[in-house]
């Protein structure tokens, strides 16, 4: 029987306790394996931010998902050069690892962007999304989702990464662990 598993994509900069929520709540929903935290170099839809490292973004997610024997970290974005594209990182990893069946976790602002997806009708064939609501989104798509209610959390990256700058508290926002990361290294200060 393949092993079940979900790959939740991001910057993650920095992980947040929203990203650790929907995680959690998709595992025991949808009745997964596995969540594997998949971390991108160059997002397509993102400007790219050369203030924190590919590294000590992967450090802070790490941190973040340490004590959750469920939860795994996703390098192969990381280790490839370019944009990350869906499709490009599904394709390798069921070469990769044919014994797994891959589902990716989507919020509503990338499900209202779904169409807009580099090689988007190839990739519907080969994974099943996984779509999860978030404030200020519509969920509707013309493709097949499997959709699945988390509690709503404003909390953003970008929210902690302004807090952050104006010397605002980030506690109970991230977990400690990147909470120390953020601190000791004094990420975007």
């Amino acid at each position: 029987m393949k092993k079940k598993i979900g790959l939740l994509g991001g910057t993650f900069n920095p992980p947040h306790i929203g990203h650790l929520i929907i995680a959690e709540q998709v595992l025991e929903k949808v009745g997964l394996d596995e969540i594997r935290f998949l971390p991108n170099r160059v997002p397509p839809h993102k400007e790219r931010d050369e203030t924190v490292s590919a590294d000590q973004r992967l450090r802070m997610l790490e941190g973040a998902i340490k004590g959750n024997p469920k939860f795994g970290v996703e390098q192969i974005e990381l280790e490839r050069e370019g944009t990350s594209y869906t499709y490009d990182t599904i394709k390798a990893l069921t070469e990769r690892d044919p014994e797994n069946d891959y589902s990716f976790i989507i919020g509503g602002d990338m499900i209202e962007y779904l169409p807009k997806w580099h090689k988007v009708e190839e990739l519907i064939e080969m994974v099943e999304f996984i779509g999860v609501n978030r404030p200020s989104y519509r969920h509707e798509t013309p493709y097949k989702l499997h959709y699945v209610e988390v509690p709503d959390m404003a909390v953003s990256s970008s929210f902690i990464r302004d807090s952050v700058k104006k010397k605002q508290s980030i506690r109970y926002l991230v977990t400690d662990e990147v909470y120390r990361i953020i601190e000791e290294e004094n990420l975007y200060g």
